[in-house]
């Protein structure tokens, strides 16, 4: 049914009709875009990944850890370079 149905003719008219829909000074923007949109998605997908691998590996723990203190980062021009973030403690407690 589709037998030769890409033939190198037909890339470049879709090249062209590409070309002068978007216009030849959006395109390379566009690419530009699409790229760090990949990478994006790539690192996420990574990311995600690796969360999973923790959660599964952590589900079967030896031993209680402790966890690990947290560091907000300061803007550009602020005084202080970082500081600890401390987790709210429960005060319900009596």
């Amino acid at each position: 049914m589709f037998r030769g149905a890409l033939e190198p003719w037909h890339l470049v008219l879709l090249i062209l009709v590409i070309v002068l829909v978007f216009g030849s000074k959006k395109l390379p923007d566009m690419a530009r875009s699409l790229g760090k949109s990949a990478r994006i998605l790539k690192s996420e997908a990574k990311a995600m990944k690796e969360e999973g691998k923790q959660a599964y590996n952590s589900a079967e723990p030896a031993e209680e850890q402790a966890p690990a203190q947290r560091t907000i980062q300061a803007a550009p021009g602020d005084v202080t370079s970082s500081r600890p973030v401390h987790e709210p403690t429960d005060t319900t407690q009596r």
